[in-house]
């Protein structure tokens, strides 16, 4: 049975059943109407009026029948109705069947005024954008990781022909180069590692000091910063926020990296600042700023992504500025991890500010609660 059936069924069942209620209240008004003998005032008249008892079965038969054409009304009228309510559903249906099939372009946009099929429509195209763009990253993914998986490989395939080639054996700079480029295949694998760890482990917090973590990647990347000769200054105010020691230190040394190896060639400058945040009292915020060379406002956002660089999907030629566009991405993820958010903004005058909001231990606890424990979205 169909949900337009069952909904006729019930429509013309409603109708029926108000007017066989309506007609019992009249029957059994009727029957308290006085059954006094009438006649007519003109002696002469022979005609008399109708008594109770008349008038009642009069009105039963009456009755009957009005309840047998508001069956009728109530199929013919509750068919036509159902499915004028249910026809957005269809469109809900149609798009459904799409994106079973795979294809995920399609959108519903339902217009009308606003109901509960309109919210189900409008959330339904939120969920198909989402799985896109989702789609759309694994793809990407996907293929700039064997992008970048291969050419290493390539490279020491290629230096390895060459050393079995020489009958002297291979030289040190060979070896050199081959270390360092199968150094670069274990750094890209190992962050790759700890992308997918992220999706499938369940994180472990405890009451953290930010702006300690901070100190401690801030001293880290001190002397590449130093040898760049880059002016670093730091604001450390202590703030506790509830998250995993390990990699939150992963993600701010991140930060202070792509800072130091993306910054000018002289004369460069790096802030680091933790706090609470002044918006919002219950969240801490730490904020790390770089000069460098300016940067495309619309591109941005997307230096999250796996292997996108500052230089799009080209490594820098400087093998000191060489990353492997993945520093950004996993702390993204990471930031994700704690309920937190990463925003990047290109300055004006060149270079880039980004800022971490993570939540603090009372927020933390909130979204502990209200959200099932398992592998991060």
């Amino acid at each position: 049975m169909t949900a337009r059936l069952r909904l006729t069924l019930g429509y013309a069942c409603f109708l029926v059943g108000a007017g066989a209620v309506t007609m019992a209240i009249l029957y059994l008004g009727m029957r308290y109407v006085p059954n006094y003998p009438l006649t007519a005032a003109n002696p002469r008249d022979t005609r008399t009026a109708p008594s109770r008892e008349e008038i009642l079965d009069t009105l039963v038969t009456a009755s009957g029948a009005a309840l047998a054409v508001l069956a009728v009304i109530g199929l013919a009228g509750g068919w036509l109705l159902a499915g004028w309510v249910l026809r957005p559903l269809q469109h809900i249906n149609r798009a459904a069947v799409r994106a079973a099939n795979g294809s995920l372009d399609h959108r519903i946009r339902l217009t009308g005024r606003k109901d509960e099929f309109t919210d189900l429509a409008d959330t339904f195209d939120t969920m198909l954008d989402r799985l896109q763009r989702s789609f759309d990253e694994q793809r990407r993914f996907a293929a700039n990781a064997s992008h970048e998986l291969r050419t290493p490989l390539a490279i020491t395939r290629t230096m390895l022909q060459v050393a079995l080639a020489d009958p002297d054996g291979p030289d040190d700079r060979l070896l050199t180069r081959l270390y360092e480029t199968n150094q670069r295949g274990i750094e890209i694998i190992d962050a790759l590692l700890q992308l997918s760890s992220l999706d499938s482990t369940p994180l472990t917090t405890a009451p953290v000091d930010l702006a300690a973590v901070a100190a401690q990647a801030l001293e880290a990347c001190g002397a590449e910063a130093a040898q760049r000769g880059i002016a670093v200054s730091a604001d450390l105010r202590p703030v506790t926020v509830q998250a995993s020691d390990v990699l939150l230190r992963r993600a701010i040394g991140n930060l202070l990296e792509n800072a130091v190896r993306h910054n000018l060639s002289s004369g460069g400058s790096l802030t680091i600042t933790t706090g609470p945040d002044s918006a919002e009292g219950g969240r801490a915020l730490l904020t790390v700023t770089n000069t460098g060379p300016r940067l495309p406002a619309d591109a941005v956002e997307t230096y999250l992504e796996p292997f996108l660089r500052g230089r799009g999907r080209t490594a820098d030629p400087d093998p000191t500025r060489r990353g492997h566009g993945l520093g950004l991405a996993l702390t993204s993820r990471i930031t994700a991890a704690h309920h937190g958010t990463l925003r990047l903004v290109a300055a004006p005058q060149g270079g880039l500010t980004v800022r971490l909001f993570l939540p603090g231990q009372a927020e933390e606890r909130a979204a502990q609660v209200t959200e099932p424990s398992g592998p991060s979205p």
